[in-house]
């Protein structure tokens, strides 16, 4: 049987620095565990616009079609921004959701006990936290028809179109019910179908799959700024949030700073299942490229490696190496190491991105 096959794109930035923490996790499996992939690497962003005139070539985008989980780093900086919006470094990534069909994006916010201080809640409301939120990735106001900047008379008009048929917005909510049937039992649907009708026709929807195909599965409606309001006064009524991609965007970010950093915080994004029976895949930390540190070992790998654990789980079925690689995550913050952006209240050993790399690495060796 050929091993499960694995396109690294690490991308711009800090991107780099993070996924060679990655692939030393992924050594570690093949030499510790015997479990092997079959890996490759491309471009995107920046640098495949520098190398290429595009942040995605045709040629990656078929790699990524043909593998089995794609894993990328980080895409962009400020010295593409007077770029054209087509050629910008972030159109890369979406044309692989987009063209991947990657619907359902994955996105726990879980809050480390060593960490709990870090966020800027009280200790009692984010200690333990746990959620997981679900946005729809390829459609709504990102990638709807008309968008532009026109003219009108004599001045100009932003246009951007929230589109949303009830088959994308059944397929996520099944993405999210399957989640929450794993975990705690609960949903939330989020939306604003109160001055919104593709809220309205999202609410109809979400309720209409839950009735005829989850009616074990507990599920609420909540406006989704009224979301963001609860999930920072007691976000552990949550499980599983599902909402669209706009309000997935920022109620993903305010949850990530929940729990402490950015740079703790993977993600996922599911499609349909291949001929194999896995999902379309492709893992990614939630951060950015960060390029005021990029280069300087810094950064922090938790998120990038965490997303690998992510794929071990879901495309890879490989459930009990991402327990694994968690616990060692979370052995080596109990352990007080930290990365520049978790030095705080604490304080806490600094150590820098290679070093946290190697100090997991351990901690999995320990766990044998």
């Amino acid at each position: 049987m050929a091993n499960p096959s694995i396109l690294i794109l690490a991308g711009d930035g800090i991107g780099p620095e993070v996924m060679a923490e990655v692939k030393k996790v992924i050594r570690w499996l093949g030499d510790r565990r015997g479990i092997a992939f079959d890996l490759s690497e491309d471009l995107v962003g920046g640098c495949a616009f520098d190398a290429h005139g595009t942040p995605l070539t045709d040629a990656t985008m078929a790699r990524a079609q043909a593998v089995d989980a794609v894993l990328l780093g980080a895409v962009g900086g400020p010295r593409y921004d007077s770029l054209d919006f087509s050629v910008k470094p972030e159109r890369g990534l979406l044309r692989l959701r987009k063209e991947m069909d990657l619907y359902a994006n994955l996105r726990p916010a879980q809050c480390f006990d060593a960490l709990a201080d870090f966020s800027s809640l009280k200790r009692d409301v984010v200690a333990g936290l746990d959620i997981m939120i679900v946005r729809e990735l390829t459609s709504g106001v990102y990638f709807g028809e008309p968008r532009g900047i026109f003219t009108e008379g004599n001045e100009r008009v932003g246009i951007n179109t929230q589109r949303y048929t009830e088959g994308e917005i059944a397929r996520v909510a099944r993405s999210a019910f399957e989640l929450a049937r794993k975990r705690a039992g609960k949903v939330c649907s989020m939306e604003k179908a109160n001055v919104m009708e593709s809220g309205v026709l999202w609410r109809q929807v979400v309720q209409e799959v839950h009735d005829r195909e989850y009616p074990d599965v507990e599920l609420s409606h909540m406006y989704a700024d009224a979301g963001a309001m609860q999930l920072t006064r007691w976000p552990k009524q949550f499980d599983v949030i599902v909402t669209d991609n706009l309000f997935g965007d920022l109620l993903s970010d305010l949850a990530a700073m929940l729990t402490g950093s950015l740079g703790m915080l993977p993600s996922a994004s599911l499609g349909a299942p291949m001929a194999n029976g896995r999902p379309k895949a492709l893992y990614e930390p939630v951060h950015g490229s960060a390029p005021d540190i990029a280069g300087q070992g810094k950064a922090n790998p938790i998120a990038c490696i965490l997303s690998f654990a992510m794929a071990l789980r879901y495309s890879f079925d490989l459930g009990d190496e991402a327990a694994r690689v968690e616990r060692a995550v979370e052995k080596v913050l109990a352990d007080g190491l930290r990365t520049a952006d978790l030095m705080g209240p604490d304080g806490g050993v600094p150590v820098s991105t290679s070093a946290m790399g190697d100090a997991i690495l351990a901690a999995m060796d320990a766990d044998l």
